[in-house]
C-alpha cells in the first residue's frame, strides 16, 4: 500500500475573503475529505491563528499537508495579494503537525482539474473533451484573478505551472474598451486584468461603463451588480456583467493561446458558479474563439466551468499525496 493511503494530511484553500481547511487521505487512489471547515479569513487575526482554530475542532492530527494560497509562494513565504495575512512554512511547523507546504491556489487548481468530472463540471462550449496529453489551463475572477496551467505529455508525465497570470496588462478588444482603459488610468498608472475581472473589478468596470454613458451610478458592491444583473439583463448592471464575460472570454482565449492549452481550459473562482446561466448566454465563447488567423484552432479547445466547492483543497490533497511517494 502507499505511503499516502496511511497518512492524514491537512490541505487549505485560503484566498482574500475566506479560509477553508480540511483533513483527507487517499482512498482508492483517490483524495478523500474526512474533515472540512470553512470561515471567513477576518475571523483570525493571522493566518497561523486560522489553522490553529481548524486544528483544535478535529480529532486526529495530521501527518504534514499542503495549503493552497492566493498569491505568489516566494522561498516558502506568502504575503496574500488581496488580504493582510501572511505566514511562512517554517512558521507552520511550529504547529507540530509535520512539514506544512504552501502552493499558489491556481497550481492547485491545475492539479484539481483533471479529477473533476460529471456533475462537477459545467460544459461551457467547444469539444465535448480535451486532449489529455495535451496542456489545460484554469483561470477565473474571485476576490483577485488566477491564472495556471497543467503542462502534460505524451508520456503521462504532468507538472502544475503557478502564475501570476492575471496582473498581465488589460488588452481591450474594441472602441468601449478602449474608452474604459482610458478611464482606468486615471486611477491605475497601469491596468491589469485583475482590475477588471474580478469582484472589485466589476465594481471598476460598472463604473467606467457609467461614466461612459454619462449616467451616475453609486454602487460600490459587487454582489448588488451581480443580483441586479441576474434581475433584469436588459438593465445598467446586466450590461456590466455581459461586458464582463465577454471580456473574460477574450482573456480566457488569451491564456489558452499563451500556454497552448488543448487539453481544455477551465474558468474556476468564486463567481463563475453563481453567474453560470448568465455566462452560459454571454459573448463569453465567441469571444474566446475570436482570435483572428487562430479561430480555427480555438473552436477545437473545449471551456468549462469547474463547480466543485471544495476544488482546491482536492488539488492541495493530490499535491500532498504525491510529496508522499
Amino acid at each position: 500500500m502507499p505511503a499516502s493511503e496511511d497518512h492524514l494530511h491537512l490541505v487549505g484553500d485560503v484566498g482574500g475573503t475566506n479560509a477553508r481547511f480540511a483533513l483527507t487521505r487517499m482512498v482508492d487512489g483517490r483524495p478523500r475529505v474526512e474533515h472540512h471547515e470553512s470561515f471567513p479569513a477576518e475571523t483570525h487575526p493571522t493566518f497561523l491563528d486560522g489553522v490553529r482554530a481548524f486544528l483544535d475542532g478535529c480529532d486526529a492530527r495530521p501527518n504534514g499537508g499542503v495549503i493552497a494560497v492566493a498569491g505568489p509562494v516566494t522561498d516558502g513565504f506568502i504575503d496574500l495579494t488581496n488580504s493582510p495575512w501572511r505566514v511562512s512554512e517554517a512558521e507552520l511547523a511550529s504547529l507540530g503537525v509535520g512539514p506544512i507546504r504552501l502552493i499558489n491556489d491556481f497550481e492547485a487548481l491545475a492539479w484539481a482539474a483533471p479529477l473533476i468530472e460529471g456533475p462537477e463540471l459545467a460544459h461551457l462550449g467547444g469539444p465535448e473533451a480535451g486532449d489529455p496529453q495535451q496542456t489545460l489551463a484554469v483561470l477565473g475572477p474571485g476576490t483577485g484573478f488566477g491564472v495556471s496551467a497543467l503542462a502534460r505529455d505524451r508520456w503521462g508525465s504532468s507538472v502544475a505551472m503557478a502564475s501570476e497570470g492575471g496582473h498581465v496588462d488589460f488588452a481591450p478588444s474594441d472602441a468601449l474598451e478602449d474608452e474604459v482603459l482610458r478611464l482606468l488610468r486615471r486611477r491605475y498608472t497601469r491596468v491589469s486584468i485583475e482590475r477588471l475581472i474580478c469582484g472589485p473589478g466589476l465594481v471598476n468596470l460598472h463604473r467606467a461603463l457609467a461614466e461612459i454613458d454619462d449616467r451616475p451610478t453609486s454602487i460600490d458592491d459587487p454582489a448588488e451588480i451581480t443580483r441586479s444583473a441576474l434581475e433584469d439583463p436588459r438593465g445598467p448592471c446586466g450590461a456590466t456583467l455581459a461586458r464582463f464575460c465577454a471580456i473574460l472570454g477574450s482573456v480566457a482565449g488569451d491564456v489558452a493561446l499563451t500556454t497552448g492549452a488543448r487539453g481544455g481550459v477551465y474558468v474556476a473562482g468564486g463567481i463563475a458558479p453563481r453567474i453560470l446561466d448568465f455566462l452560459e448566454a454571454s459573448p463569453f465563447r465567441e469571444r474566446f474563439e475570436q482570435k483572428g488567423r487562430f479561430t480555427p484552432y480555438m473552436k477545437a479547445i473545449p471551456t468549462w466551468v469547474i463547480l466543485h466547492k471544495q476544488a482546491a483543497l482536492l488539488g492541495a490533497a493530490h499535491v500532498a499525496c504525491r510529496a508522499d511517494g
